[in-house]
């Protein structure tokens, strides 16, 4: 059975792994948009709806934590289902009070594709 598509933003600086899953999500029939810098990707949360926002934490400059604070401090954070995607050596204590937040989980890099799938409902 196939899902339905959706519109995924990644979040990441790393530009290879942007590549890599763009291709992956547009080939299992979805949509996704690219932002390989955090301001940008918090003006792309903004201006449009996305079904899923998969979000790197560890960026230069604007972190993927200074994203879910913008949003959580705006009250807009419940409208999105933001995932975050990282490899950062992130404490525990942190990722609950991110999810106290309102994100919706945390998978860690690397991951495998079809627990990606399976989390964003793809």
């Amino acid at each position: 059975m196939k899902g339905k598509t959706l519109d995924i933003l990644l979040i990441d600086d790393n530009k290879d792994i942007t590549t890599m899953l763009s291709k992956y999500l547009t080939l299992k029939g979805h949509d996704c948009t690219v932002s390989n810098d955090g301001r940008n990707g918090l003006t792309l949360i903004e201006q449009q709806k996305f079904d899923v926002v998969l979000l790197d934490l560890a960026m230069p400059e604007f972190t993927g934590v200074d994203i879910v604070n913008s949003l959580y401090n705006s009250g807009k954070i419940k409208n999105h289902k933001i995932i975050l995607f990282t490899a950062s050596s992130v404490k525990e204590d942190e990722i609950q009070d991110l999810l106290k937040k309102g994100i919706h989980s945390c998978l860690k890099k690397p991951v495998k594709l079809d627990t990606l799938i399976k989390s964003i409902g793809g």
